[in-house]
This record gives structure tokens, sequence and C-alpha cells, in this order.
């Protein structure tokens, strides 16, 4: 099994994380059959299972709902879920919402934000709960922000950036999530702090790579990220098999 600090001390070893999402039983298990290091039951589901534009319906019963789900077919990686939009607001939030996810299943906690939330992250670790923190582009404040934009283009972003994840490290998080950082300022970043730098969207310089899985393996065909290179397409043969299916049976070819 996987530990949070096995996850910190990859940095040091130049060991890269890989890291995939998974939303319910069959696919944390496959993932973790696999060998994924970790394992995280994000917010995106939002999008890519209940059908929201974005991630700011996705509620705490929905993260609790999946995150036991995941949960049931995780015995190696190191599973971690995210804190949705509310129910971080105030340390005391973070910590009872970072509960109960533990409870059940996850063995670390996500959520967005640096300088901004480092007493909730340092209220989330005191607490005994390893955490895993989330700087760059914030999904769940795209719609403050228009869109979904990239990070650090300018030296005063850069420097912000940098100033979250040492806040996120001095809080005592074992790795930082960069979503569509430039590479140039995740490169920077990687550089300066001594937990592990995860990217999405963020160049190759990172200590490791996160990806949606259902990006990956082209099971959510309605959206393509650009810095995705699918290496499926799940989504095209399952319409191919329901496709021969519903001609089978419609010719009387199948049954039984």
């Amino acid at each position: 099994m996987i530990t949070p600090a096995e996850i910190r001390d990859c940095k040091a070893q130049g060991r890269r994380i890989s890291a995939l999402t998974a939303y319910d039983y069959p696919m944390g298990r496959l993932l973790d059959e696999s060998g994924v290091d970790l394992i995280l039951v994000g917010d995106s589901l939002g999008m890519v299972v209940l059908g929201y534009p974005d991630t700011t319906s996705v509620t705490m019963d929905d993260m609790l709902h999946h995150t036991r789900a995941v949960a049931r077919g995780v015995s190696r990686a190191l599973l971690v879920a995210d804190l949705p939009i509310g129910s971080y607001d105030t340390p005391g939030a973070a910590v009872d919402n970072a509960r109960r996810l533990v409870g059940v299943g996850a063995r670390a906690v996500k959520l967005e934000g640096g300088v901004t939330v480092q007493a909730q992250v340092e209220a989330i670790t005191a607490a005994g709960i390893p955490f895993v923190g989330h700087i760059g582009m914030l999904p769940q404040s795209v719609r403050e922000e228009g869109g979904y934009k990239v990070k650090g283009r300018s030296d005063a972003e850069a420097q912000a950036l940098l100033a979250d994840a040492r806040a996120l490290e001095s809080a005592g998080a074992c790795a930082v999530v960069l979503e569509i950082v430039t590479p140039k300022t995740a490169r920077l970043i990687t550089a300066e702090v001594g937990i592990p730098t995860v990217g999405i969207g963020s160049g190759p310089d990172c200590d490791g790579q996160i990806l949606v899985t259902y990006d990956l393996i082209g099971l959510f065909p309605w959206f393509q990220p650009k810095f995705v290179s699918p290496k499926a397409q799940v989504a095209v043969s399952i319409r191919e098999a329901v496709a021969a299916y519903v001609e089978q049976t419609r010719s009387g070819a199948a049954g039984g």
C-alpha cells in the first residue's frame, strides 16, 4: 500500500508519480491493478459522470458516494478525494468534511488554493489527515474567472503560484497538483519546493502527471482537452458494440 510519505519521498528518489481519476468501483480496481501510484476521486465527476457543465454543482454527498465506491476497489494506490466547493470555507468545516471522506475510504484529501487556504490545510494536517494541494487553474473558480485559463504567464503570476506552493508545503502537503500552468512556471515551482509537483496540462517537468481517466481512454467524446493524447477510444468501442447488439436484436440474431 502506497503511503502519503512514500508519495512525498518520490521527489528525493527521482521517481515520477503516475496519477489518474476514478469515480466508481470497476475503474478504481482497474487502475489499482494496473500500477497507478495515486488515484483521485476528483470533483471532475461533475462533468464526466453527472453531466454538469463544471464542478461547481458537485456536493459533499456526491463525493462521499463516489469515494466509497472507488475505495472498495483500491488496495494498493494512495486514494485521494476532493473536497468539493463550499466544503472547506473555514478550517473547522475543512477538517469535518475531510474526516467524512476518510471515513468512507479516502487516505488523503485535496482542495483548491494556496496562501488563501493555508489555515484550512494546516487544520487538516494537524488533525492527522494527509493532504494533497491544487494550484494553478482552479476548476471550482471557473465561473468567477470566466473560463479555464492558463496560469503563470507573467512573472507576478509565477511568483504568486510559487508562494502558494510554498504555503502548502509549509502546511504539510505531501504533494501539489499544478493545473494548466505554463511549463516555465511549473518547472520553477518544481525546482523550488521540496514536495512533488503533479502536473496536468503543465508541461513535462513536473515530478509526476495526473489526467482524468476518461480523457486518457476516450470515454468522454464530447470534450477533449488540448493537452491530452488519448491512449484508447473506449467511446468508439462502446458505440460499435451497442450498434452491433441493436442490429442483432432487431434481426433476431441475438437472444438467450
